[in-house]
């Protein structure tokens, strides 16, 4: 990037900030506690970022300057001078362009948000039914070091203790923003706790990480949706209620179903449900403006393609292996007790790369 081509954004931000001086001082906005939150929180990148392009225009007025003696000037110690803060201005403003430039890049809103994760079993049986109860317990101790929390919103447990399907929402600040890297199939290659003869088999789950979306995002009109109650299930079938408390909605335009049996309550049920189908539509929602932005170019790391394998665990090498950024850590049990971190970050710096790219 060349130097003076960052001014202009430098200047953009700049009038920004004043706009949101301005706005910070709206009766209407200060009556808002999450308006408020917002554009402080807008504010202070824009501070941040105004205060590294001071410096960084002062680096620039610097070089210019020095260029000027070098160029005119007869004197020898002067331009000795010169040549030394010359040199040590250019490698700094270097450095600055750098952070400014990664500042600049534009974080998603969505990011702050709850999360509403679904896993599934996918190919595999009975294994890929236990390996999806083995990922809903890696998240969950990973939201429990966190610091956050978690609700089932609707489940498919089998007889072994594995999942067909779980749904849980995630609430936490940036919940969405960490855990949208998990989207996509995950596999694991193991011997099976079902097998007998010792033989590897690799089986796989599914994972789709939503941003939890809120009445203001998505609007639901009861005339579209058409709602059925009937007895819950268990493991194997067995009838685990005596009242009509499951509920199945349907949202007739997109042919979306929901279904929640998890609470006695029919009440609970269809708030649970009529969450992951908000959800789900928001996503539809969001992927459709994302096309019409042309953001289909951009990286899938971030948002998580759902029909591509991103991760393999493997078992007898104790290595879990990320495809997306061809990253291996053999630190198996330590992520399977939640220990993302690493993985998250590298997947945050590629992400970051991929939009460096772009801005």
């Amino acid at each position: 990037m060349e130097q003076n081509s960052l001014i202009p954004k430098i200047e953009k931000v700049e009038e920004r900030k004043r706009e949101l001086e301005t706005l910070m001082q709206d009766p209407a906005v200060l009556k808002s506690s999450d308006r408020l939150a917002e554009v402080t929180r807008e504010y202070k990148k824009c501070k941040e970022i105004t205060e590294k392009g001071e410096k960084y225009k002062s680096l620039i007025n610097t070089i210019e300057e020095d260029r000027k003696i070098l160029e005119a000037s007869d004197d020898n110690e002067l331009k000795e001078m010169a040549k030394e803060e010359l040199e040590s201005a250019e490698k700094s403003v270097e450095s600055i362009e750098k952070e400014i430039t990664v500042m600049l890049i534009p974080t998603d809103p969505k990011d702050e948000k709850n999360a509403i994760m679904e896993i599934r079993a996918g190919t595999g049986g009975e294994e890929a039914a236990l390996f999806a109860g083995d990922l809903f317990r890696l998240y969950s101790k990973f939201i429990e070091l966190k610091g956050w929390s978690k609700e089932i919103l609707s489940s498919n447990p089998t007889e072994l203790g594995g999942f067909k399907e779980v749904i849980f929402s995630v609430k936490g600040h940036g919940a969405y923003g960490e855990l949208k890297y998990e989207s996509g199939v995950h596999r694991v290659q193991r011997v099976p706790a079902t097998e007998t003869s010792g033989r590897i088999h690799t089986s796989a789950a599914s994972v789709v990480v939503l941003p939890e979306a809120e009445e203001v995002d998505i609007e639901i009109k009861q005339n579209e949706l058409r709602i059925d109650v009937y007895r819950s299930s268990g493991p194997g079938g067995q009838s685990v209620n005596t009242t009509d408390s499951a509920v199945r909605i349907t949202h007739v335009p997109t042919g979306l179903v929901v279904t929640c049996q998890d609470e006695k309550s029919q009440h609970k049920n269809k708030a649970k449900a009529l969450k992951v189908l908000r959800a789900r539509l928001y996503d539809i929602k969001r992927k459709e403006e994302e096309k019409k932005l042309a953001d289909s170019r951009r990286s899938m790391i971030g948002s998580g393609d759902r029909s591509v394998k991103i991760r393999t665990y493997n078992f007898p090498q104790g290595r879990v292996t990320d495809h997306r950024i061809n990253l291996t850590l053999y630190r198996l049990q330590e992520i399977l007790d939640g220990d993302l971190d690493e993985l998250i970050s590298n997947l945050k710096i590629a992400e970051q790369g991929e939009k460096l790219k772009e801005v």
